[in-house]
């Protein structure tokens, strides 16, 4: 009987170590799959003005992606060591490229973006629907149905949705598979090296994609087929849809290569200082392996439930492992529903372009949370941190952080004025939910259409809906130039009727606002900072409250737990609040409302801040439980172990 190859350790690749291949390769895998979640995090305010949808549907786009992770998640832990790691992470990667391509795909159905206007298609631009007094206006008709599919708005963003959630299936099993097998086969002191390195593309990946949707979202949709001198919008104008598509091919293209050197890694190798040649020594390092993936195969359904049930009562039965879930599930609900919004946020508050948003986003979070993670595990490895002195300092430190969030309440910007929705036309102050405060007696004989959002800023510094109810009845130029004159809700008695004119696009935002912004985003840094420090003590508390048996099934069932309920609904129920402040909805061609063209932004602010201020406030209360609990069973016995669960004593620990 021919005998089985075996693996060797001496085996290279290019002069490169089989395992430092795969240790490449991992890492490129792990820049792919958090650079494309960055970048789609980042866009999501591009998909919901290319598809003229509402914030809430967007959330559930979002939370797709948890969906499909969620869909593999417990088949690939457990059945996935059993089978030919390398591959199923070449297959998973080839998956999560599909997926990015499946986001892509509407943009190619639906051709041009139209953007939003009163000007009718077929019209010379320097020829506008202004407002004419005894003559009716009628909106463009489409013709139905079939060419109102391949208009924005329509089930085309199902695609984006799927495309989502089939990215999640493929991320799947890049992690846990793909750290097992370093695990099993590095040796004891290089493995915190070759992790240390997974972290550190975990970092490169978000600031990669960050970046990559900065620029992509400076380029307009319709990039290669549209006359930069035909757009009349800017970055800034809410109708601007940046050409999402193009970032989401690039990360599709980086995970299929990322994909390509495991299909050609073996399913095993001998453990790094081994070697295969002595039949004794091939015996203990491969063998095992083998013998104990038949031996698992061989668990009946039955064994397995019989183990499973009473793991999962002893952890239900495990007040710190409980009440830490509860903490997790409200502190991820506020920190995910907050980015998934933030660069919305950044637009509506401060008047930014969804480029420079993302672009800051990237550039004040990302490089100080890494170095809040690194600090934070160097504190607690210098000075051997005992498990209830982790539990107050990541107690403290987070409540600190909390206290200074309340900051960014003041950190705002005037709100823009709008005639009829959050000013008069006479300039006084307010804000109108309603369609038919956009009439005034100026405007009342022109005709115009209420559903259209085409803003143009006049030359007192108001911003009105369109230049018909700005009262404008002559223009002048073409393109971005174009100038409307004779506008008689500008004239006042401070404009005389010769220049009561105005100009396309909203008016600029007060000059404080960059101030303000500036002020905003050194209060997210310093936040960030001193969160990330308490993050690896309070998963200290984590990992120490469990018996070593249990370490496995406790952390996936948390990062179950935080997935659906916390992943999954924060973007949605964040989503449908932000919905509420909607002052203007955008229209879709084929009618309806599409998505919302500017908010309340002082009711925005106070939702978008407020409700993570509600659930982290809340998550203080099982925090200051899980404190008492540790001083309770610290005070009963004698010492508790620095490195033991917290059930079992080591009277050396606090000596």
């Amino acid at each position: 009987m021919k005998e089985a190859e075996k693996p060797h350790a001496e085996d290279t690749f290019c002069c490169i170590s089989k395992l430092k291949v795969f240790l490449l390769a991992l890492s490129l895998a792990f820049v792919g799959k958090t650079m494309s979640g960055a970048y789609m995090n980042s866009m999501y305010t591009q998909i919901e003005k290319q598809f003229n949808i509402p914030a809430s549907l967007v959330g559930i786009i979002n939370g797709s992606f948890e969906i499909g992770n969620l869909l593999l998640m417990a088949f690939v832990s457990y059945f996935g060591a059993k089978f030919h790691r390398p591959r199923i992470i070449a297959l998973g990667c080839t998956i999560m490229s599909f997926g990015c391509l499946l986001i892509s795909l509407p943009h190619f159905l639906f051709g041009r973006y139209r953007i939003e206007s009163s000007i009718l298609p077929q019209d010379n631009f320097s020829v506008m629907p202004l407002c004419l007094v005894n003559q009716s206006f009628s909106l463009p008709t489409q013709e139905p149905s079939t060419e109102c599919e391949k208009e924005p708005g329509s089930l085309l963003w199902i695609f984006v949705m799927v495309g989502n959630m089939v990215r999640g299936m493929g991320e799947t099993p890049i992690m846990p598979l793909g750290i097992s097998y370093l695990e099993d086969f590095a040796k004891a002191e290089n493995s915190p090296f070759y992790l240390g390195c997974l972290h550190t593309a975990t970092v490169i990946g978000p600031f990669l994609g960050f970046l990559l949707a900065s620029f992509c979202a400076e380029l307009f949709v319709d990039l290669g087929s549209v006359d930069a001198e035909d757009i009349t919008i800017t970055a800034t104008d809410a109708r601007w849809v940046g050409a999402w598509w193009l970032g989401i091919l690039i990360c599709a293209s980086l995970n299929l290569l990322a994909g390509i050197p495991f299909w050609f890694l073996p399913k095993s190798l001998v453990k790094e200082g081994e070697t295969s040649e002595p039949e004794e020594m091939s015996k203990r390092s491969v063998v095992p392996l083998q013998e104990n993936d038949e031996n698992e195969a061989k668990q009946t359904m039955y064994e397995i439930a019989k183990d499973f049930i009473p793991f999962l009562k002893a952890l239900f039965r495990n007040r710190v492992y409980m009440l830490f879930l509860c903490i997790t599930v409200l502190q991820f609900s506020a920190f995910n529903g907050m980015i998934s919004f933030m660069p919305k946020y950044l637009e509506q508050q401060f008047g930014k372009s969804a480029a420079d948003a993302i672009f800051l986003i990237g550039v004040y979070n990302l490089p100080v949370l890494c170095i809040g993670y690194f600090f934070g595990g160097l504190f607690m490895k210098k000075f051997k941190i005992s498990i209830y002195q982790a539990a107050n300092i990541a107690f403290w430190v987070s409540f600190l952080e909390y206290l200074l969030y309340f900051a960014a309440y003041w950190t705002v910007c005037d709100t823009s004025s709008v005639a009829g929705l959050t000013v008069s036309y006479e300039g006084i102050e307010q804000v109108s939910y309603a369609e038919n405060t956009l009439l005034a007696s100026c405007n009342s004989d022109c005709d115009c259409p209420l559903k259209i959002w085409d803003p143009v800023c006049g030359t007192n510094g108001i911003t009105y809906v369109s230049p018909c109810l700005a009262g404008c009845k002559a223009s002048r130029g073409t393109g971005k130039s174009v100038v409307f004159e004779n506008c008689t809700c500008i004239a006042t008695s401070e404009f005389s009727s010769q220049n009561a004119s105005a100009v396309l696009g909203q008016c600029d935002g007060e000059e404080n606002c960059d101030l303000m912004l500036r002020y905003f985003l050194i209060l997210s840094l310093v936040c960030s900072f001193i969160f990330s420090l308490a993050a690896m003590p309070g998963y200290m508390v984590l990992i120490r409250s469990l018996k070593p048996e249990e370490k496995s099934f406790g952390v996936g069932i948390h990062g179950l737990a935080s997935r659906v309920l916390a992943g999954i609904p924060s973007p949605v129920y964040f989503g449908a609040l932000i919905d509420t402040t909607c002052l203007k909805w955008g229209t879709m061609t084929c009618g309806g409302e599409g998505a919302c063209r500017m908010y309340d932004i002082v009711t925005y602010r106070w939702l978008y801040l407020g409700l993570p201020a509600i659930l982290r406030g809340v998550s203080y209360i099982p925090s200051a439980l899980i404190v008492l609990i540790l001083k309770k069973k610290l005070k009963s016995e004698s010492q508790v172990s620095l490195n033991a669960p917290v059930e079992m004593q080591d009277k050396e620990a606090l000596q």
